[in-house]
């Protein structure tokens, strides 16, 4: 570039020490200097203003173009988001349905898992009362066994012993005895009956009782985040 300042500069001093022409405001400049000036000139000129010259000539094509590729550009952008935001809620749709589906299997083999443990606990419970009610029966039936031997033997000893007045009055007392023995038996077994039928319920209770909680807490693990649409929960306390 200073080489094109400098031609020029010479250009300058050319044309003011030129002789001028008589009544005009010509002058006379040596042409072999002036155009060896403006080839240097021309040859000093950078190839990029010429490039930037053709840019400028095709500005307004350049800048159409670069707007119709950038609208295309955001058209395809656009259609391609609308896709992708399709195909995402296509796959969250099928992922949820399936989701749901699970729940709603999980939760249907957890209540049929849950009615089936009642019913084995009521099962248990029915066989444990039967046992229990002949347990005590048996029990009683010794009793009341045990009760009528020993007042047929102190009937026995009372007729025994009736003509002697001493032996009738320890007969007496040996009968009463008897009875009272017999009365006391009879009525610790039904106490202990009792008490064994009342174990047995407790223990079956516990049992009942933990059986449903576990199946509660297994259920309560399978619910997961509420769903919409999903079937309604079970009332294990019904």
């Amino acid at each position: 570039m200073y080489r094109v300042f400098e031609a020029l500069d010479e250009l300058v001093t050319i044309v003011e020490e030129a002789r001028g022409v008589p009544m005009t405001s010509g002058c006379v400049v040596p042409r072999g200097d002036v155009l060896e000036l403006l080839d240097d000139v021309r040859d000093a000129i950078p190839a990029e203003l010429d490039d930037a010259q053709d840019v400028l000539d095709h500005k307004d094509e350049l800048v159409g173009k670069a707007k119709h590729d950038a609208e295309a550009g955001v058209s395809k952008a656009r259609a391609d988001a609308d896709r992708m935001l399709a195909e995402a809620q296509a796959e969250a749709e099928a992922m949820l349905s399936d989701a749901r589906a699970r729940a709603e299997r999980m939760i249907a083999e957890a209540e049929d898992q849950a009615e089936r443990t009642v019913a084995a606990g009521r099962q248990e419970y029915d066989d444990l009362v039967g046992r229990s009610h002949a347990e005590a029966e048996r029990m009683i039936q010794a009793g009341r066994a045990n009760y009528e031997r020993a007042t047929e033997d102190g009937r026995a000893e009372q007729a025994r012993l009736v003509n002697e007045q001493e032996v009738v009055r320890a007969a007496h007392a040996e009968a009463a005895r008897l009875l009272d023995s017999a009365q006391s038996e009879s009525i610790r077994l039904r106490s202990e009956c009792d008490a064994y039928v009342d174990g047995k319920l407790a223990d079956f209770e516990d049992l009942l009782a933990h059986t449903l909680r576990s199946v509660g807490k297994g259920r309560s693990h399978l619910r997961g985040p509420a769903v919409a649409g999903s079937a309604a929960p079970f009332d294990y306390g019904a």
